[in-house]
């Protein structure tokens, strides 16, 4: 079988601008990436445009082979690496969906902290009680962290998930105002499926990777209260920066984890 050819738009190298000379000519370097991950890097723009909506399938593997004029063997590799990184299932004898937070294997993605006996879906969902819900503008570091500007809109969500009963995680989060404009207490205390997912179907933003930083605290005398725990407890703070495709920060949230019946976990690979 004749091996097919990239199209035009597909190179085995691509080229970036690396800065001026002293004449003002921009210097090109050639910057080589595999044919794999130029293939990825389409469907990243596929799903990023929203071709491809969370829980619909991708075109077929011959199919996308076609559209980009490379082997079924490169598109292949590709779709492992999405995969990999969540953001495509593949689905024995039914094909290839774009990955959402509805799913239960992807649901708990971002939730690190297990319980000490079982696990995190014998447990059960959190109980989750709105705290507040309020608009303001971004402070300089909640703006730095969204890549706003300091005073930008901002929405500022304070819940509570609890486990049988008992109060776990204090969560603070902030989402940029213009696309989460609609978002209030009562929709999101209405809805019963995970926030990410309520992010994907209701506002079209889907977080797709995550930086977190961990440090142990002491809670002040209102976070102790809403825990249920004194001023003097050791908790986790787990302060993490989501982004959607292309990297753009979507959702600065900063967690108290109680771990005296639950302890934090993440694989490392």
């Amino acid at each position: 079988m004749a091996t097919l050819q990239p199209s035009p738009l597909i190179n085995a190298t691509s080229t970036s601008l690396m800065g001026a000379d002293a004449s003002g000519l921009v210097n090109l370097t050639p910057a080589f990436s595999p044919l794999y991950q130029q293939i990825k890097g389409l469907i990243l723009q596929s799903l990023q445009s929203g071709e491809w909506k969370p829980g619909e399938a991708i075109p077929s593997e011959m199919d996308l082979a076609a559209r980009y004029r490379v082997s079924q063997g490169t598109v292949r590799k590709a779709i492992d690496e999405l995969s990999a990184e969540n953001l495509v299932v593949r689905r024995q004898g039914k094909g290839t969906f774009v990955a959402t937070h509805a799913e239960q294997q992807v649901q708990y993605r971002f939730l690190k902290l297990q319980p000490d006996s079982g696990n995190v879906q014998s447990e059960g969902p959190a109980e989750r009680t709105i705290i507040d819900c309020k608009r303001l503008r971004a402070s300089a570091e909640v703006a730095r962290a969204l890549s706003l500007r300091s005073g930008d809109p901002v929405l500022q969500v304070r819940r509570v998930l609890a486990f049988s009963g008992v109060p776990t995680i204090l969560e603070d989060l902030w989402l940029p105002g213009s696309p989460f404009k609609g978002l209030t207490a009562e929709r999101l205390s209405g809805y019963h499926g995970p926030m990410y997912a309520l992010f994907e179907t209701e506002f079209g933003v889907r977080m797709v990777r995550a930086d977190e930083t961990i440090r142990a605290v002491n809670p002040d005398a209102e976070q102790a209260r809403l825990l249920l725990v004194s001023i003097t407890s050791p908790l986790l703070s787990v302060e993490r920066v989501a982004y959607t495709y292309n990297d753009t920060p979507m959702e600065l949230r900063r967690g108290l984890y109680r771990t005296d019946t639950h302890h934090y976990r993440n694989a490392l690979s």
